[in-house]
């Protein structure tokens, strides 16, 4: 069965951080791309930062210079490292795990549950 499993997320302060994590099982990890998603009240969904198997990273605009993604294939984690956080980040976190089996085919995806950040003073 596979799980993902976020935690970190809360409340903080304008210009505050916070580290999300996302622990995995069921999946062989180092094989999965992955990545955080948010979804704000009223809004879609939307990609905030990806990790692919080699280890390279990209962002959304609004996060650049500001959040760091990164991967432990030792412990099958994943962290969001969020810095100098603004009102307008706060969202529910999801994390996410995709693999393409076949070029053309849509990729297999895992989510966690969420898990929510609210910035506010």
């Amino acid at each position: 069965q596979v799980q993902l499993v976020e935690s970190g997320g809360g409340l903080v302060q304008p210009g505050g951080s916070l580290r999300l994590s996302c622990e995995t099982s069921g999946i062989i990890f180092r094989i999965y791309n992955m990545g955080w998603y948010r979804q704000a009240p009223g809004k879609q969904r939307e990609s905030v930062a990806r990790i692919i198997t080699d280890g390279s990273s990209d962002y959304t605009d609004s996060v650049k210079g500001r959040f760091t993604i990164s991967r432990d294939n030792g412990r099958n984690t994943v962290y969001l490292q969020m810095n100098g956080l603004k009102p307008e980040d706060t969202a529910v976190y999801y994390c996410n795990a995709q693999k393409v089996i076949h070029i053309g085919t849509p990729p297999i995806n895992y989510w966690g549950q969420g898990t929510q950040v609210t910035v506010s003073s």
